[in-house]
């Protein structure tokens, strides 16, 4: 029984020496994984040498301890490789947002600016739709031309308006809105407005980078659906 206490103290002094407290109470932290591996071999070192000879340390005991330091370090490892992933994506950013400067690009929203007899804008479509109905209205909400843009598939297109009314006559030339729906057979299909809006800036945020649209604000690269 001498001999096993003797060694737990002997652990117990080891470890608190390899652990100092700080003013608070508390344990110090280790600096880095490769501090904390060494003070573990050495914890485990002593545990080995002062273990009792009638009950040593099963190799299970050994693998269990010798598996937990490892987690640790590879925890730290894993960390440092995503840091460097971000880093390499945030720069990628950088260099798509630097190419869409002073470039068409559709997002989401139902604005249409119409200037020179014209006004693009588009649909993203969750399904593959049989027809897809566009109406367009004017500041005061009245309906200026209906259309149906046919059957189109899934995913984002664009459309023109050549900017007259349903009787064929022009309109002025300012901003206008629209909404569209789509149908399947008998059955709806998602459909969202897409507006026009050229890439300005290109600004950084605490989670990336985003792009500054004019007529819309800034925008997520993933909110881009077509660059025209």
């Amino acid at each position: 029984m001498a001999a096993v206490l003797q060694a737990v103290n002997a652990a117990s002094n080891l470890f608190a020496a390899l652990n100092p407290r700080s003013s608070d109470g508390g344990t110090a932290s280790a600096t880095s994984s490769e501090e904390v591996q060494n003070r573990f071999l050495k914890l485990l070192v002593t545990q080995l040498q002062n273990q009792d000879p009638l009950n040593p340390m099963d190799n299970a005991a050994v693998t269990t301890q010798v598996s937990q330091i490892s987690t640790v370090s590879g925890i730290e490892k894993l960390n440092t490789t995503l840091e460097a992933l971000l880093g390499s994506y945030q720069d990628a950013q950088a260099m798509q947002g630097a190419a869409l400067m002073g470039r068409n690009v559709l997002t989401t929203g139902s604005r249409l600016s119409l200037a020179g007899g014209q006004a693009v804008a588009g649909v993203n479509l969750a399904e593959a739709a049989d027809q897809v109905k566009l109406t367009i209205l004017d500041g005061a909400g009245t309906v200026v031309q209906s259309q149906n843009l046919g059957a189109r598939e899934a995913g984002s297109f664009s459309f023109a308006w050549d900017g007259r009314n349903d009787a064929g006559l022009p309109v002025a030339p300012g901003n206008y809105s629209f909404r569209v729906s789509a149908l399947r057979g008998a059955d709806k299909v998602a459909a969202e407005p897409l507006q026009l809006g050229t890439v300005s800036a290109l600004v950084k945020t605490a989670t990336g980078f985003e792009l500054d649209v004019s007529g819309v604000g800034r925008v997520a690269f993933d909110k881009v659906q077509q660059i025209l």
